[in-house]
């Protein structure tokens, strides 16, 4: 019998507040011979996910189940620390100094010791604190393949890991302590920043780094010489540790060297075939809480969402995650397993130009709030994502996911209620007062995006209604026009949220100043809110700030978030349990360890 379920966003994600949990999982037995297969679209091409080149889902699904570190995202979602692997803490607020330590018998699946070295040597690659000042790294990128070339200087300092000097790790410039018995760092930080607890992520091994990077063959001498580089300041190797964390663990096939597939989590990679599939085994040398009950998990590479389908319905794979669209959603509905339907924490959103737009309407803010009641939120939910998840709702927070703590309540005041339904009459009377006839609005996205080109025409057509002549500023290259001062007037795209730190969401896209603010936004008290929010480190005074903003951001008319991205997941429920996804990356792999075979017994 087929059974279906839809996952429901819970209660402690935003693009801001998040929420730690310690727990640690049952210890499980390994099933003998049970292997678990999964069909899943994205290739493996690094071992470090952190790159420019490494950073793709397709690579950070695989380490998710071989690198352990010191939290890790559930399918609440929510933080949750992992004590097997270590503990960190907050030494002081002001200065921020922080210590991560590293749990006893901890160790890489050669059986060496995970240590300070292995943590001093991910600060200095993602601070930047030793790359050399104004190096371009982009003119030795190959375009084809995004790789570094072979003229890439030998002598230069630079860890490709994008470090921001006024974020993360990049605010600690002093080399961290470590401690004599080597398993701790120490890191103090420039300024308050509240997303420390997050930029420490699953280290790469540092012996093996350095026994290819020095010519090091003894694993603690190499160890040691990693430490003696930071700590030194040692710009001739740590020009070589650079270049090979950069390089060394791209590979798009099986390597002779075994050493880069050294595993710190439950399993290890044991074969890989290039655009095929990747086999994960029970790594014997993991003692950590999330112990294995899948003797093996195979990764095969199935770029086709329908040839997935095929695929699970073949019983070629037990598992898949495939695009979700009506076609894929169709072919599902008819199989037996089980199919999830939950959502991505990205979601679809279209922003106005305060300034500096196509037009130049949207400065007034009477003409802004007039567009806002005419975009037909309910009508776009309705016809293309409802089709694909019959529980899915309208997204009424700027600032919340939908099910967070504090989402129902910034919704209740923060003034979307005004814009649920479309309202042409009231949008005529605000554009009367404004002394605005048949004004333009021209609308950036991309049309190649189906869903979107729906999208514009729904709003095209609900807008008309009340005056307003919506054209088109479509564009291949959308992305690169974001921000384009003259481009357009506003845009229906998708805000990626990948993680649960706050300094990335609010700051970044409401301040005046912030990275992402693409749409010339700019409110004195919301700067206020922000600047107060940046060093605010109680969580409960963190969601009445986000209140705050949620409210401030409806009020200026700044635009309307629309939906939660979709997700569809199936997979054999005779044949395998455990399967949860989560909203955030890693997504389907996050808790890999509590896949189980459904019809056996362990050992």
């Amino acid at each position: 019998m087929r059974t279906r379920r839809f996952a429901v966003a819970a209660a402690t994600l935003t693009i801001a507040a998040l929420t730690l949990a310690g727990c640690v999982a049952p210890q499980s037995q390994v099933v003998d011979g049970s292997v678990v297969s999964v069909g899943w679209s994205q290739s493996f091409t690094s071992y470090n996910a952190r790159t420019s080149y490494g950073n793709k889902p397709g690579n950070t699904a695989i380490t998710s189940t071989t690198l352990s570190g010191f939290n890790y995202v559930d399918d609440v979602p929510q933080l949750v620390t992992d004590p097997s692997f270590g503990s960190y803490e907050l030494l002081s607020e002001d200065p921020l100094v922080v210590r991560f330590t590293i749990a006893d018998g901890v160790t890489w699946s050669d059986g060496t010791a995970i240590d300070a070295s292995d943590l001093l040597l991910e600060w200095a690659a993602l601070s930047g604190a030793f790359n050399e000042e104004d190096f371009d790294a982009k003119e030795f990128v190959d375009p084809e393949s995004g790789q570094f070339t072979d003229a890439f200087p030998d002598d230069v300092v630079y860890f490709d890991s994008g470090a921001d000097p006024e974020y993360g790790l990049g605010l600690v410039t002093e080399t961290p302590t470590v401690s004599e018995d080597k398993k701790s760092i120490t890191l103090a930080y420039d300024e308050p920043f509240i997303d420390w607890n997050l930029q420490i992520v699953p280290p790469l091994p540092a012996h093996v780094v350095a026994k290819n990077a020095l010519g090091i063959s003894d694993n603690q001498e190499a160890k040691d010489a990693v430490l003696d580089a930071i700590q030194n300041d040692d710009t001739e190797a740590l020009a070589a540790l650079s270049q090979f964390w950069n390089t060394g663990f791209n590979f798009t096939e099986m390597p002779d060297d075994t050493d880069l597939l050294l595993s710190s989590g439950p399993y290890v990679i044991t074969d890989f075939i290039a655009d095929q599939y990747v086999t994960l085994s029970v790594n014997p040398e993991y003692k950590g809480a999330h112990r294995p009950q899948a003797e093996e998990i195979k990764i095969r590479y199935i770029s086709d969402p329908l040839a997935a389908v095929q695929a699970f319905q073949n019983g070629e794979v037990q598992v898949i995650a495939p695009q979700a669209t009506a076609d894929v959603w169709t072919a599902l509905n008819g199989l037996e397993g089980t199919v999830v339907g939950g959502s991505e924490a990205s979601f679809e959103h279209i922003d106005l130009q305060f300034d500096q737009s196509k037009s130049g309407n949207f400065n007034n803010p009477l003409i802004r709030e007039a567009f806002l009641k005419v975009i037909p939120r309910q009508e776009i939910l309705d016809k293309l994502i409802v089709p694909l998840k019959g529980s899915a709702e309208l997204r009424n927070s700027q600032v919340f996911l939908p099910g967070q703590a504090g989402y129902d309540e910034s919704v209740e005041s923060n003034g979307s209620d005004e814009f649920l339904e479309v309202d042409v009459e009231g949008a005529k009377k605000l554009l009367a007062e404004a002394g605005a006839t048949n004004p333009e609005v021209c609308i950036l996205y991309s049309p190649t995006n189906p869903r979107r080109s729906n999208e514009f025409i729904l709003i095209q057509q609900s807008a008309a209604q009340a005056g307003f002549n919506v054209t088109d500023c479509s564009s291949t290259d959308w992305r690169g026009l974001l921000g384009t001062a003259g481009a357009y007037d506003a845009a229906i795209y998708g805000w990626e949220v990948t993680s649960l730190g706050l300094i990335k969401g609010a700051p970044n896209t409401f301040a005046t100043d912030g990275s992402t603010n693409r749409n010339f936004f700019s409110d004195p008290d919301v700067d206020a809110l922000i600047d107060e929010l940046v060093v605010e480190f109680d969580p409960a005074r963190q969601t009445e700030i986000l209140t705050e903003i949620d409210a401030l951001v409806w009020g200026s008319f700044y635009g309307a978030p629309l939906y939660q991205n979709p997700t569809v997941t199936a997979f054999e429920q005779s044949k395998v349990t455990g399967i949860s996804p989560s909203m955030l990356p890693p997504g389907l792999f996050w808790n890999v360890w509590e896949w189980a075979p459904a019809t056996s017994s362990a050992n």
